[in-house]
């Protein structure tokens, strides 16, 4: 399938996909032509064998969140957008935490509104130093989507997390890497390569023990501790039947690397 406003590069030897965001003049805003393009996307990246997922943006920006330009606002026809969050924002946010392998957001510049929120879905967000992070909704008297009110105070606390959500100030990759925000920030050069050279190294883990942990990591914000000791319990089980927990004992046992399959 050909695509106008993403790329969709897969990599069959490192199993590595990449979905570069692909509408720079635009800051690689959403419409929803893109979001069909990116779901369409992500359909082949889960049937192709890819077992790691880097999510970047072309040009000079991540993403800008949604392109105003693709909503109606004549009087008594103004686009719902809650609608427009249910039908594209919020299965987008939901498909990412649930991918059942590494995701990795490598922010290479501006991300703003639900772009911000569209990293911070991903498993481990990466950053040029030059990238920042806005939630930039209450500038047009709209509050945070695609989960930011979920994510924010999670990763940064209640008081940052208002902080940003009140002002819309921009944050500095830097300070979101201090902050706890992202996982890590890298000179702008280096992103590219440091994004494919970590999804690389994940796509050869046991990626079924990885979507169990970010199963369970995303469990604890809101189940009990004896939900969650229930919780591992389970899902323990079921990753000591797997082809890769024999794997990786008899590796361990013959002082070899693994060869883990993700099964």
């Amino acid at each position: 399938m050909s695509y106008e406003a993403i790329r969709l590069d897969i990599d069959s030897s490192s199993q590595v996909a990449t979905i570069t965001l692909n509408r720079p003049d635009k800051l690689n805003s959403f419409t929803r032509a893109m979001h069909q393009e990116l779901g369409a996307a992500l359909d082949q990246v889960e049937t192709s064998g890819a077992r790691a997922l880097v999510f970047t943006g072309a040009g000079r920006g991540f993403c800008a969140g949604q392109d105003l330009a693709d909503l109606d606002f004549t009087p008594g026809a103004t686009t719902d957008l809650g609608t427009v969050i249910d039908e594209y924002f919020n299965p987008l946010i939901r498909r990412l935490q649930a991918l059942p392998f590494p995701v990795i957001a490598a922010v290479n510049g501006t991300a703003a509104g639900a772009g911000a929120n569209l990293a911070l879905a991903c498993d481990l967000v990466l950053a040029a130093r030059s990238a920042s992070f806005i939630q930039a909704f209450v500038k047009i008297g709209l509050v945070p989507d695609s989960g930011g009110t979920w994510f924010l105070p999670q990763r940064v606390g209640m008081a940052r997390a208002l902080g940003l959500a009140i002002t819309g100030d921009k944050l500095s990759a830097d300070k979101a890497e201090s902050w706890g925000l992202i996982w890590q920030v890298f000179d702008d050069t280096e992103l590219a390569p440091a994004a494919a050279k970590l999804a690389s190294q994940l796509a050869q883990q046991p990626t079924r023990a990885i979507a169990a942990i970010k199963q369970a990591m995303r469990a604890g914000a809101t189940q009990t501790l004896d939900q969650q000791l229930d919780l591992e319990r389970d899902l323990q089980r079921k990753l000591g039947a797997s082809h890769d927990y024999a794997e990786g004992v008899q590796a361990f046992i013959e002082k070899r690397a693994p060869r883990f399959e993700g099964r």
